[in-house]
């Protein structure tokens, strides 16, 4: 591999970094870009299986099985369906303030999830094209290094913020189911009051487990589609941390 000796190269609407690279492909030149670091790498991957857990397990909650007959204690099987729930959202909200934290330690690439340049009329019509692009409407995609701006949107309302609910909203109602007396009950009562009661934050929870869900039936198609379609790698790129651009 070879270093790119320009610290800033515009070429195909990218701006390349010092983390830039030329590797070799099959005897093809590539460039190579170290966009996402190990720790938003663990991030994401863990946080995915949480979701799958919490999402499975939420939904039983909501939604029980069956009784099974003879003595509950013989089988204890809605108890573990909320351990595992409960367990998976603790590690869920430990992975999401470690995240953020990770926003002021790492590249300008992890604050991409949370810091959208909205005053840049340039974003926006970024946004616009890349949507014309998703609807099969453009014939010629961009290149990015990281999110593309639609997708820096898309994670941020429908990833980011009902994460952040589901997390505080979790909070409430294992506090709630802690007791009045308990410490954790006192500082996340808040919620409840907010939301007008603890029916409407089970709901509320319960919504935002299908706004994840769609959002992740989402995330994965488009994940795929672009890693055919694009001219940048995707799913190696949060595997590897570099972003590979076929042209």
């Amino acid at each position: 591999m070879t270093m790119v000796d320009k610290e800033h190269v515009q070429d195909h609407n990218v701006v390349y970094d010092l983390y830039t690279e030329v590797v070799d492909v099959q005897g093809k030149e590539q460039t190579a870009v170290y966009v996402y670091e190990a720790p938003v790498r663990a991030w994401h991957w863990i946080n995915a299986l949480c979701i799958v857990v919490l999402c499975v397990t939420g939904y039983l909650i909501g939604s029980p099985l069956p009784a099974v007959g003879g003595e509950a204690s013989d089988h204890f099987i809605f108890g573990y369906i909320r351990f595992a729930h409960f367990a998976a959202g603790q590690v869920m909200v430990v992975g999401l303030i470690g995240r953020i934290i990770w926003m002021f330690f790492g590249n300008h690439h992890a604050r991409q999830l949370v810091v959208l340049p909205v005053w840049s009329g340039r974003w926006w019509k970024e946004v616009f094209y890349e949507a014309g692009w998703y609807a099969f409407l453009k014939k010629e995609p961009k290149k990015y290094i990281g999110h593309n701006p639609l997708a820096q949107l898309a994670m941020f309302f429908a990833f980011f913020l009902p994460s952040v609910w589901m997390c505080v909203s979790g909070i409430a109602l294992y506090g709630e189911g802690l007791g009045a007396t308990h410490p954790l009950f006192a500082v996340s009562e808040w919620v409840n009051g907010l939301t007008g009661g603890s029916m409407q934050t089970h709901t509320w929870h319960h919504v935002g487990m299908w706004v994840i869900i769609v959002f992740m039936m989402t995330h994965i198609y488009v994940a795929i589609r672009e890693d055919i379609m694009s001219r940048q790698s995707l799913i190696s790129t949060m595997v590897s941390g570099w972003r590979m651009f076929k042209d």
